[in-house]
């Protein structure tokens, strides 16, 4: 396991991706998750190469990059973003950023949970075959608060158990965005990560939770700095990781904070973890 970067999640905008590395670098991180698009504009202009030594010179490894396809949409921008999906795929490929990551809604107002869950897995099987083409990854979050997953007409998946399920219906090449958040707040355990294969976890958030809060009260946007308040079992989290085997990035996403404190958390809860 890595520290990594997100800009985005710690409320902090970029430039690009030489702007993510430089902020990455300059905050004490590993790596530093890009926008792939970025990437795929500076490989065509400058090649794979020059695009890799930006990373190596600073240090920083690629860790991941969101998928960028409106899967959510209409069928015809869903059509369009497969069109230019391997073009992206290529690029991360050829700087070796092969983990890709995405949230699912926790509910619908107009899909009930069967409906939905097709839904999904149409859209994402033949995005998980271009992927797997590259040697890429692909990353699934559920959300987990209650007030989330109720707060529309249909419940849909929201815990850690039904989203490998479809995950497993997906492709070989479909895991986890595990968020410890998320983990907590649907009562996720330590032994439930413990008896996961390192595949099966793509990418890895991690934050904590406000003390005072019953597990059915909390909501998604109202987190803390990974290890202030204690409340989430973080020690526990992430040494099951690392029993399992998982070796990829560990990235804070309080949504907001600053990208320094963001990496002095990561190192405290490195500490708590005895990592």
């Amino acid at each position: 396991m890595y520290k990594a970067l997100s800009p985005g999640a710690v409320g902090v905008k970029v430039d690009g991706m030489l702007d993510a590395i430089k902020l990455a670098r300059e905050s004490g991180f590993d790596g530093v998750e890009v926008g792939i698009a970025d990437v795929a504009d500076l490989i065509d202009n400058q090649g794979r190469e020059k695009v890799r030594a930006y990373f190596s010179e600073a240090g920083i490894r690629p860790a991941g990059w969101g998928m960028p396809i409106d899967f959510r949409g209409d069928e015809s921008a869903w059509i369009k973003g497969l069109e230019e999906l391997p073009r992206l795929a290529a690029a991360a490929s050829d700087i070796d950023c092969r983990r890709t990551m995405t949230w699912i809604m926790p509910c619908s107002d107009v899909r009930p949970f069967e409906e939905n869950r097709k839904f999904y897995i149409d859209r994402f099987r033949p995005i998980s075959e271009i992927l797997l083409d590259h040697g890429c990854t692909f990353g699934l979050e559920f959300i987990g608060p209650k007030t989330l997953w109720t707060s529309q007409k249909y419940p849909f998946i929201h815990t850690m158990k039904a989203m490998l399920e479809m995950c497993e219906e997906i492709g070989p090449n479909m895991g986890l965005l595990l968020d410890c958040w998320h983990w907590h707040t649907s009562g996720g355990t330590v032994e439930q990560i413990e008896a996961l294969r390192p595949e099966q976890v793509v990418y890895v958030h991690v934050n904590d939770a406000p003390p005072g809060v019953s597990l059915d009260q909390y909501v998604d946007n109202q987190r803390a700095m990974p290890g202030a308040t204690g409340v989430i079992d973080i020690a526990g989290f992430l040494g099951a990781l690392r029993t399992i085997g998982y070796d990829g990035p560990v990235t804070p996403e309080p949504f907001g904070n600053g990208a320094t404190w963001a990496r002095q958390s990561l190192d405290s809860i490195w500490k708590t973890a005895g990592l």
